[in-house]
């Protein structure tokens, strides 16, 4: 894993060339633009020459709060010695910057957007809180246009092979075939198939086989599921436009149906995480409803799930 812990200043240029990879991934696996993901690092951790960057790699400026058990750093901020949060390696900072714009309401509109378009993306930060200074946008699409950033909204992932762990490398001859559902492929479960099994064999990290189904690491896999190996759209193929809700459907089957991010499905319809629409309910596949969706009873998520905790972001723009 790459850390900036050198003596040395590390350049703009330097920190993009370092960073790309891992921001590259991220886009695939939260939709998160590169560009946007680049800039925003760069300047928030000084092109990961701050103190925060150095000694916690924080490249976010995120805060502790209340819901951090992790290991913490203190630092002056908006008040003396406030409490910033520790992460083992840049990615997980990364990491965290992406389920925080995935998880926050406020920002679901930018996934509407098209992955490329940048500029909607920095404007629609600062339109949707994301930073207070009213030049944060300019200064994303500076960056991003000064350094070519946008080449990288175009990438296809490849951080996932130098990731991998040992023993994790994929087999030339997979006992699952692979299949594709809204150009994401999946596999079928079999019997005495579990996520452990699967990550070994199809050489995945522990954590991207839950995350890419939505569902935690422990749950039991049932034979005949569908085990997306990649990560789910944001909308469902071109003439799936709508779903009239069955009995006994949740939305994270329908998200399962169409390879669409739970989160995003959710947010397309306007219905609050962790509810379940009333049977008859046309959801919205592709993109948002004019109306808010009708809601009732607390959905059955699977174990694991919830709704996620609020993650606060504090910024330092000078």
């Amino acid at each position: 894993m790459v850390m900036a812990q050198s003596s040395d200043r590390m350049t703009r240029s330097e920190y993009f060339e370092t960073y790309k990879e891992m921001a590259v991934h991220e886009m695939h696996r939260s939709g998160v633009p590169a560009s946007i993901t680049l800039a925003q690092g760069a300047l928030e951790s000084g092109d990961g020459n701050s103190t925060l960057a150095r000694s916690a790699n924080n490249h976010f400026g995120i805060k502790c709060h209340d819901d951090w058990n992790g290991k913490k750093v203190y630092q002056d901020d908006d008040a003396r010695n406030e409490c910033f949060r520790k992460y083992p390696t840049v990615e997980d900072s990364y990491h965290d910057h992406s389920d925080y714009l995935k998880a926050k309401q406020r920002y679901a509109f930018l996934f509407e957007l098209e992955p490329t378009d940048y500029k909607g993306w920095a404007r629609g930060l600062k339109k949707a809180g994301y930073a207070t200074s009213p030049t944060y946008a300019d200064r994303l699409i500076s960056i991003i246009e000064e350094f070519n950033l946008q080449q990288y909204d175009r990438m296809e992932s490849t951080a996932r092979e130098p990731r991998r762990k040992q023993g994790h490398a994929l087999k030339d001859q997979s006992t699952h075939p692979v299949l594709e559902r809204n150009r994401v492929k999946y596999v079928i479960a079999k019997p005495g198939d579990t996520f452990e099994s699967l990550t070994g064999e199809l050489g995945k990290l522990d954590w991207e086989l839950p995350g890419y189904n939505d569902i935690a690491s422990g749950d039991t896999l049932v034979p005949g599921q569908v085990i997306y190996i990649q990560p789910k759209r944001n909308k469902a193929e071109a003439g799936k436009n709508t779903h009239v809700l069955l009995e006994g459907e949740t939305m994270y089957t329908i998200s399962q149906l169409y390879a669409i991010k739970l989160a995003r499905l959710y947010a397309m319809n306007a219905i609050e995480p962790g509810t379940r629409p009333e049977v008859g309910t046309i959801l919205q596949l592709r993109k948002a409803p004019t109306r808010k969706v009708p809601v009732n009873v607390l959905e059955d998520a699977p174990s694991g799930g919830g709704e996620e905790e609020e993650i606060k972001v504090e910024l330092n723009l000078d």
